[in-house]
């Protein structure tokens, strides 16, 4: 039988719009199931600014542009009295390369990118969700339930997953394995914030450390309607809030940190979420007949706001993997997508890693203020170029974070 489509896509946030997009410019048939119905909550709202370079060559730079974000040129890192801001445009890259981003509500931002992509002509099908999967490449069949519960069946050429958090395939095929750091918990509103410090920069995320347990940090995220987005990551299980209810250890957490006054006079206007063992892998990135991205494939931590780049950059990746086979060309998908993917994802693992372990702080919270060569290349990262094997800190990791650590370690 003649499949339905040359490749169907599961989900329709930034990874499955923005492949969805390449694809079908390149002139394949393309099919996206979404098991929600847009827009939705979720998470992931401050953005990097490589991930601006991808959707401009995607075609979707200029709604997302339009659409009048917050607009973002760095990070500020607060720890007790120590403060460090990091400007992202003073970065490593070529001139050519974005250097600021935006501050997103995800919901309508990952609506924006939904929309452009099924006005170019892709067919995207909300409240479909996925049921089974029975892949072979060149004969795949993804069963799936509508909107109104009815089933139905999808034949395709190829599969690619960007479920996100969902992890339709991994879990499907047995491929979902947890992550190997500590396991933490996130709990997460957003508010009328109110805020009226005159430095405080709506400009830049700001990511606070609790000033005496420095494995735990928050994010305030602030949007152009003058609502944010703050959240708090701590140890899960940890004895020093059992009994406690999640509104009273957010608002402990927060009390203990300048965000308190800072957030004096904001107002709640969502329920408080919860979401613990967010970190995990896949066993594999690839198979037969199939392709994982973002987040389905893996998700590391929120701590740099890696995970839209991420999955964007596979997004990237996988679909110049595919026009090639479209074209007649042979793909070796682990020479061509798993390797280089995984290039940039050990880079940005190695500074959670080190982020946690206090490294990275320590980098951060005494960096010189000077514009060196070295402060370009964590700036880089930062900003999302963690694939840029011109940058030593890319190309040599451990090396150059331990080189900096000593630099940069107050003398005893």
């Amino acid at each position: 039988m003649k499949p339905d489509c040359d490749i169907a896509i599961i989900g329709a946030g930034p990874a499955g719009s923005v492949i969805a997009k390449f694809l079908h410019d390149a002139g394949m048939a393309v099919t996206v199931l979404e098991a929600e119905t847009f827009p939705r909550f979720v998470i992931g709202e401050s953005l990097l600014p490589n991930c601006m370079n991808v959707l401009e060559r995607a075609g979707l730079l200029d709604a997302v542009t339009d659409a009048g974000f917050q607009f973002k040129n760095g990070a500020v890192f607060e720890c007790g009295p120590q403060y460090m801001s990091i400007d992202f445009r003073q970065n490593f890259e070529p001139s050519d390369c974005w250097g600021t981003t935006f501050q997103v509500k995800r919901a309508q931002f990952d609506q924006i990118l939904a929309t452009e992509t099924a006005r170019a002509g892709v067919d995207i099908r909300f409240g479909h969700r996925v049921t089974s999967a029975n892949l072979a490449d060149g004969d795949c069949r993804l069963g799936f339930t509508d909107e109104n519960g009815n089933p139905g069946e999808l034949r395709a050429g190829f599969v690619v997953d960007a479920s996100g958090y969902g992890r339709v395939l991994p879990r499907m095929l047995g491929l979902a394995r947890p992550g190997k750091s500590i396991e933490r918990r996130a709990l997460f509103t957003h508010m009328r914030d109110h805020i009226t410090d005159p430095g405080y920069d709506r400009e830049k995320i700001l990511i606070t450390v609790h000033p005496t347990r420095h494995e735990i940090w928050y994010w305030l995220i602030p949007f152009s309607d003058g609502t944010a987005s703050i959240g708090a990551i701590y140890p899960d299980n940890d004895p020093a809030f059992a009994g406690m209810s999640d509104q009273d250890i957010f608002n402990q957490l927060i009390n203990d940190t300048r965000l308190g006054s800072l957030l004096a006079n904001a107002e709640p206007i969502r329920d408080l979420n919860s979401i613990a063992g967010y970190s995990a892998q896949s066993e594999k990135l690839f198979g037969d007949g199939y392709v994982l991205l973002g987040n389905s494939a893996g998700f590391l931590d929120p701590v740099f706001s890696s995970g839209v780049t991420i999955a964007m950059h596979s997004a990237e990746l996988a679909a110049k993997a595919l026009i090639a086979r479209h074209n007649g060309n042979a793909v070796d998908w682990n020479m061509d997508f798993a390797e280089p993917l995984s290039k940039g994802v050990d880079t940005f693992r190695a500074y959670v890693d080190a982020w946690y372990d206090g490294r990275l702080q320590t980098i951060i919270f005494n960096q010189p203020d000077d514009d060196s060569q070295l402060k370009r290349m964590v700036v880089s990262i930062l900003a999302g170029y963690a694939w840029n094997m011109e940058n030593p800190l890319v190309a040599k990791t451990e090396r150059y974070l331990e080189m900096l650590h000593d630099l940069c370690a107050p003398s005893s």
